[in-house]
């Protein structure tokens, strides 16, 4: 059960979706906050500390997509989960620029979005941990440090490219939630190396090669980026 210390504002103008995520929510043991509406959400953003936005884009009014900078500027350290009806690659893009962390779609499956949500906290708890601040993250096994440049995977090193290091170290930081490629690329761009989307894709099928099972855990979302796939469970 999850520590009612987590607390998550709902905004989503159905009721029986919305009433349906929070329940799901309050399952899991977090503090929910419900709002209608964008403008409603602002007041709350105001109001209160928030651990996660669960944010419809096509919301009366402002939609969803349009305060996403104003939750950020107030909750800097939350997450945000858009969630859709626009399934386009486009569209999906448009949200992770604006500051979105994730997407989901809608319909959508209520463990589907439970696991979404953990994801999620957990990402922000390993951005927050000792272990990241000393430059170390470990993940299924896999275990990546960030000064040294060494990367193991139970115990067995792994030999990787520059580029390879800085695109899996990116993935495994952001556990759960997609990267664009325009995201992949500007974090692994550097002085003499010139990065484009084909690269990215390169990088990813050599990586994939290299770690063996678990390279089964880096997810292509088409048309979108990729991301590494946390349990359902």
């Amino acid at each position: 059960m999850a520590d009612n210390s987590v607390h998550v504002l709902v905004v989503e103008d159905e009721q029986e979706i919305r009433e349906l995520m929070a329940l799901h929510l309050l399952r899991q043991g977090y503090r929910v906050t419900e709002s209608a509406s964008a403008e409603e959400a602002l007041q709350e953003v105001n109001r209160q500390s928030f651990s996660l936005f669960v944010l419809d884009w096509m919301l009366p009014g402002l939609s969803g997509v349009e305060i996403v900078d104003k939750i950020k500027s107030k909750h800097p350290g939350a997450s945000v989960l858009m969630v859709t009806a626009k399934t386009e690659p486009q569209d999906i893009v448009s949200g992770l620029e604006k500051g979105a962390d994730d997407y989901m779609t809608k319909p959508f499956n209520p463990s589907v979005f439970v696991a979404r949500v953990k994801a999620l906290l957990r990402r922000s708890q390993v951005q927050a941990a000792p272990a990241a601040e000393e430059g170390e993250v470990s993940l299924l096994g896999l275990k990546i440090n960030f000064k040294s440049y060494e990367i193991s995977y139970n115990g067995e090193p792994l030999h990787l490219t520059p580029s390879e290091f800085k695109l899996l170290g990116a993935l495994v930081q952001n556990q759960g939630c997609v990267l664009t490629r325009e995201q992949l690329i500007e974090n692994i761009q550097g002085e003499g190396i010139n990065v484009v989307g084909r690269t990215i894709d390169t990088h990813v099928f050599g990586l994939r090669k290299k770690l063996g099972e678990w390279g089964d855990r880096i997810e292509t979302i088409r048309g979108v980026g990729y991301r590494v796939k946390v349990d359902i469970a």
